[in-house]
């Protein structure tokens, strides 16, 4: 045997193993299963080749190793892949579900371009083999040209179980389900995983651990007060004496030796950055996780940081620590300011007694001067503060009385892409009153919202859609709305079925439709055959809405009648007036009524 012939059967035998060990992997159980399976399948069927290319006695030409070789790269590629979404953070991949999908294209192409470089033809191979491959190759070309659809259902969840404190618990009930995390043991290993992030990422990470975090908080919860089957006796016994508290012993001397003058570390004697003191919530969840999972009690808090005042809702410790965050908003350097707004965001997610405590202390006004900080980090803190602290009514009008709406514009303007989302997300909250829907429209917020939805990442889109629907309810809005161009942008995201966003577009033209100006932008968009597919195959809302807006177009104009006639749309609006909801059915009705009409007069 030869050294050409040493080669092939090393070259043949790596591929073999990198096929063998892809197969391996276990089923994918998070929210990248789709694309991971795919994968697995299609590397899956070229074993055949190279285990025919193993009992070959033929060589191979330097064109098909520089082949084989591309296509060992590639596959090398996809296993590292496939191990790090095998053994990562479900979470971690829920959130970051972009930019792994291009990951998977990336890898797709790879192997795709690899395979072209391969001259079946010449090797040594059976015709169902070669059949085969060439098949596979073809899989992998169509694959390449497309991205497999996210799962929208699953990002509007973890959209809101971001935003929201007291988030819905049948949200969180499917979050356990599609992430698959419903038992303390695949708590367990998501703690795990998220912890072998943060040592081998650290601060990379930003605020994704602290989102991980919080969400892994609240499925815990949700298994915790459905423990299933899978759950052992020992863990349920142990989830019935829970009560997990990290005790801040170490802050409290951390802050006295700070409160002495001293600017260095204790222990290295390292000149300090800023003094600022940012607990690590990342780390006690992971604690208090690991506890509860091996039935470990913490220890409670000692002194009075644990007692509660009587008739207060809160701890003197909780009012303390968010006096000293707020004096650093008003007397601290650039640095304390950004770490001070940035604690009182979280503090301002958690609970409604925080919320409470946060505004009394007079935070609001200090916020609200921060958003024009020149530190696009202290704005995004300032922002999402403000906007976990709209989530308490009462504070919806210290917000907007503190003169913060044209600020929060302009952040919306001007911001980075997470602070603008923010912001678009705070607008909203506060246009739940309605006197602040004329506020935020006058302040030109608008515009800009709608150049959020047409430029914006899929969750600011989502954001902005949402702000632009509650605004647009009073009147003066929808002329602003429309004036400002938002027909076009909508009709677009409505004919992109793929894009996730045609309930917001509907939703919004739904409201448009109902005004003059609004009705007339939307008939010169030529929207009647879109509408009429979505009422034959669209979600009962989206038909609903759908029906809704034809009812407006129709009404007084023949034309569009007509239209709906010739595409046929009668069948689909009897078939949603007899099973639609009873708002779809009412405005199906009307339309067919309308239809009716017309063949009256277009009879002999």
């Amino acid at each position: 045997m030869g050294p050409m012939d040493d080669s092939k059967d090393a070259l043949v035998s790596q591929l073999s193993m990198a096929i063998r060990d892809i197969s391996g992997y276990p089923e994918c159980r998070n929210a990248s299963k789709k694309m991971y399976n795919n994968l697995v399948r299609r590397v899956k069927l070229l074993s055949p080749l190279f285990e025919e290319l193993k009992d070959s006695e033929e060589e191979l030409d330097e064109e098909e190793v520089r082949g084989f070789e591309s296509l060992k790269i590639a596959l090398d590629s996809a296993r590292e892949l496939l191990r790090s979404i095998n053994e990562g953070s479900k979470l971690f991949q829920a959130l970051q579900m972009e930019k792994i999908a291009g990951d998977f294209q990336q890898v797709t192409e790879q192997i795709e371009e690899a395979m072209s470089r391969i001259p079946y033809d010449k090797l040594d191979i059976s015709e169902e083999v070669r059949e085969q491959i060439e098949l596979v190759h073809a899989q992998f070309k169509r694959a390449k040209g497309r991205r497999d659809s996210p799962d929208l259902l699953l990002e509007m969840d973890l959209s809101i179980a971001q935003k929201d404190i007291d988030i819905d618990p049948s949200i969180l009930k499917r979050l356990s389900e599609k992430l698959h995390l419903r038992t303390m043991n695949d708590l367990r290993k998501e703690s795990l995983a998220i912890r072998d992030m943060v040592i081998s990422c650290g601060e990379d990470l930003g605020d994704c651990i602290q989102t991980m975090s919080f969400l892994l908080q609240k499925l815990k919860d949700v298994v915790i007060g459905n423990p299933d089957k899978d759950t052992s006796e020992s863990e349920k016994e142990f989830i019935k004496h829970r009560s997990p508290v990290i005790p801040d012993d170490f802050r409290s001397c951390i802050q006295k030796w700070l409160d002495a003058g001293h600017k260095t570390c204790p222990k290295t004697q390292q000149t300090l950055l800023h003094t600022a003191l940012t607990p690590n919530y990342v780390l006690k969840s992971l604690i208090a996780l690991w506890c509860e999972s091996n039935g470990i009690e913490l220890p409670k808090r000692q002194g009075n940081c644990g007692d509660k005042k009587s008739g207060a809702s809160g701890s003197d410790c909780d009012r303390a620590a968010i006096n000293a965050l707020i004096d650093k908003l008003a007397d601290g350097n650039l640095d304390q300011q950004r770490a001070a707004a940035g604690e009182l965001r979280l503090l301002a997610k958690r609970n409604s007694d925080n919320r409470v405590f946060i505004a009394e202390a007079g935070a609001i006004p200090l916020l609200v001067e921060l958003l024009s900080s020149v530190d696009s980090r202290t704005q995004e803190h300032a922002v999402t503060a403000l906007l976990n602290l709209s989530i308490h009514e009462a504070n919806k009008g210290n917000i907007v009385n503190s003169g913060a709406i044209p600020d929060i514009v302009d952040v919306l303007k001007n911001g980075s892409m997470e602070a603008r989302e923010n912001a678009a997300a705070t607008l909203f909250s506060l246009s739940v009153v309605d006197e602040n829907k004329v506020a935020i429209g006058a302040a030109g917020a608008i515009p800009v919202l709608i150049d959020l939805l047409c430029h914006g990442t899929p969750r600011g889109k989502k954001d902005a859609a949402t702000a632009i629907f509650n605004l647009s309810i009073y009147q003066g809005n929808k002329v602003r709305a429309v004036r400002a161009g938002i027909v076009g942008p909508l009709m677009r995201l409505l004919r992109d079925s793929g894009g996730g966003m045609v309930d917001e577009a509907l939703a919004i033209l739904a409201i448009l439709a109902s005004h003059q100006e609004g009705k007339v932008a939307i008939g010169q968009a030529e929207p009647i055959p879109v509408l009429v597919e979505v009422i034959r195959t669209g979600s009962p809302r989206n038909r609903e809405n759908a029906a809704a807006v034809l009812w407006s177009l129709c009404t007084g104009d023949v034309q569009y009648l007509r239209i709906v006639i010739e595409l046929g749309g009668e069948e689909a609006l009897k078939e949603l007036s007899e099973n639609g909801t009873e708002r779809a059915k009412r405005k199906a009705g009307s339309v067919l009524e309308l239809l009716q009409r017309v063949d009256v007069i277009q009879s002999p």
